[in-house]
């Protein structure tokens, strides 16, 4: 959930930035040169969003080296029903605006590890 979460928090920083906008910097280096501070305001604000939703996303089964495919149905639902009361209008927007984190984070999901393949260091 955190690669997740980091994956999201990197592209809405990249979108407010103007320099990654006009390609003079990748969203990446634009993390990196973010205090810690700045990165847990943002994380922050985006785990409240996301991370209810990623819990309540269905279990799906994963293949070792592939990353997990939702349907935008099932996101959708997920989503739905954690958004609390909110008017139409602004339930609407809520919804396109979450739906569209959510896909980010599953996208932004490493592969699954093979669990028999785990080494741990001698050093450890």
């Amino acid at each position: 959930m955190t690669a997740a979460l980091t994956g999201v928090a990197k592209q809405v920083v990249a979108a407010r930035d103007k320099g990654v906008r006009k390609g003079r910097v990748s969203a990446d280096e634009l993390w990196e040169s973010m205090s810690r501070y700045q990165r847990y305001v943002v994380l922050n604000g985006l785990g409240d969003q996301i991370l209810p939703v990623l819990v309540a996303l269905p279990d799906v089964e994963v293949a070792i080296g592939e990353r997990p495919v939702l349907t935008d149905e099932q996101i959708a639902e997920a989503v739905e029903s954690q958004l609390g009361d909110a008017g139409r209008l602004r339930r609407k927007v809520l919804l396109a605006t979450r739906i569209a984190l959510v896909k980010a984070a599953v996208a932004a999901l490493p592969p699954k590890a093979d669990p028999d393949a785990f080494v741990v260091p001698d050093h450890l």
